[in-house]
């Protein structure tokens, strides 16, 4: 069934308290995608971010990010007053998240919910640690015990904690045990609106495609709590992390840092992790896209010290039997592949085996290069095509900056752009036009927004994953000049 979607991340919804929640906007975005017949939204991880503010490099990837937890919401139930959230000063532009004003401020307001709401709730949220138990106490403790030391990463903890002799945790958990519950508490918030929304959204006809990294952040109760899983040594420190080798666009490789997964010990547990990670993934989203496909076949490997990634080798991920494994424990599961970048033969042949979709993105088609996989013309029916995702520019940035004035003509005379239809709508029309299945294109690209709006740009550490859209812009007549694009190339909805 053909369809198409809208890309916009929670924390890019429109809000007065700083930064897009699971409040009124998210059930107004989700009434703009009907109109507008779309089937999917699209949206980044979930997970509470780290350093750098990266939905890529979150705290847990079981864990959801307390700041998308709406206050108007907690309100509404009585669990905080007006006076206690409206008078902070969240930020001054409608248009970026100021995440430092976020950390200083939102968790004393959160904490004042909890302190209302942890006696009335205590059933639930009892019946909450119950069914989440596998990891929100480790969860917990590993905030508690963060937050106690200023933020201070895991590794750097003190020896007893940071290598989890049982005498230690027994004692950290029963002196931190109101924290512990507190940090329960936003998980048990975050759970409650975010399905809130996703059953609208189900009801509604959209269907959510999330984001799953392949990787876990190294300051994670991830690889705090299962160190065994991990290319660790005795002291817990990474022997070697991810990234990927040079190119034409990085002579130095990209070092990410992430530590690498050890394949034999997760094989030796039948892949236990992994199964209940995309269990937790396909329950909180309809279909799940899977980041950096490729390390599944084979991932690049650098040495921990080193200063870039020119010293990596590559090795041999679990390739189909994780899928397998996958399928057998869970069944079949709606899954799409990142499969973007230099690939050899054998990821393509996973690929395949596999069966999930690819993707495609209309920013890399034209190099002039007739038998470039991305022009629509070379598309295939099973993968998912985009204008750009969330570590492109947006396309009116990406047209003016980033293609030379022949590659610029060779698109125009490709789509047959004009003036009439406008430079954003021609492109978004050849990627609706495409015979994939899918085709979702960032909410930037409709609005016809600059580089100002780019979610990220990959290896700058500064600047990314501010970009927040204002009011009163997803107008009645945006969503039905989507729907028109929409239902003539048969995508749309209604």
């Amino acid at each position: 069934m053909r369809a198409s979607g809208i890309l916009m991340h929670i924390s890019s919804l429109p809000s007065p308290h700083g930064i897009g929640t699971f409040g009124q906007a998210a059930f107004e975005f989700v009434d703009f995608l009907e109109r507008a017949g779309q089937r999917c939204w699209q949206v980044l991880p979930l997970g509470p971010t780290s350093f750098g503010d990266s939905p890529y490099q979150s705290f847990s990837t079981f864990a959801g990010n307390p700041y998308f937890i709406d206050l108007d919401l907690l309100e509404a139930e009585g669990l905080l007053e007006k006076n206690e959230y409206q008078g902070i000063d969240w930020g001054t532009d409608p248009r970026r998240t100021d995440y430092e004003k976020l950390y200083n401020n939102r968790f004393a307001v959160l904490h004042k919910a909890f302190c209302r709401g942890i006696a009335r709730d205590a059933d639930e949220i009892a019946a909450f640690r119950k069914k989440h138990a596998a990891w929100v106490e480790d969860y917990a403790l590993f905030m508690a015990v963060k937050t106690s030391l200023n933020g201070c990463s895991w590794d750097c903890w003190p020896a007893e904690i940071r290598l989890r002799e049982p005498e230690a945790l027994a004692e950290y958990r029963s002196r931190m045990a109101d924290d512990i519950l507190f940090w329960i508490y936003l998980q048990y918030q975050f759970y409650n609106q975010w399905f809130a929304v996703k059953r609208y959204a189900n009801r509604h006809g959209v269907q959510i495609i999330g984001d799953v990294p392949i990787y876990v952040a190294m300051d994670s109760a991830d690889v705090w709590a299962n160190p065994r899983l991990f290319q660790l040594d005795e002291e817990l420190r990474p022997t070697h992390v991810a990234g990927v080798p040079p190119d034409y666009f990085a002579p130095q490789g990209q070092l990410w840092g992430n530590p690498l997964y050890d394949w034999d010990a997760h094989r030796q547990e039948g892949y236990a992790w992994w199964i209940e990670r995309v269990r937790a993934a396909t329950t909180f989203f309809d279909t799940v896209r899977i980041d950096h496909f490729r390390a599944f076949s084979g991932y690049y490997a650098i040495p921990f010290g080193d200063e870039d990634a020119t010293g990596g080798h590559w090795e041999k991920g679990p390739r189909l039997e994780l899928f397998d494994t996958l399928k057998d424990a869970l069944g079949e599961c709606s899954i799409i592949a990142e499969d973007l970048g230099d690939l050899d033969a054998d990821v393509y042949r996973l690929l395949e085996q596999s069966g999930f979709p690819g993707m495609k993105v209309l920013q890399f088609a034209f190099d002039s290069n007739w038998d470039n996989a991305y022009l629509p013309h070379n598309h295939k029916k099973n993968c998912v095509v985009y204008t750009g995702t969330h570590d492109n520019d947006t396309l009116m940035h990406w047209w003016a900056t980033a293609l030379s004035p022949h590659d610029r003509r060779h698109a125009a005379d490709y789509i047959c752009l004009n003036e009439r239809e406008g430079l954003n709508w021609g492109l978004l029309r050849a990627v609706w036009s495409s015979v994939a299945d899918l085709a979702i294109a960032p909410i930037q690209d409709f609005l016809a927004l600059g580089g100002e709006a780019r979610m990220n740009t990959p290896s700058v550490g500064t600047g990314n994953w501010q970009f927040r859209l204002e009011g009163g812009r997803l107008t009645p007549a945006l969503a039905e000049k989507i729907e028109r694009m929409s239902g003539l190339y048969q995508r749309s909805a209604l």
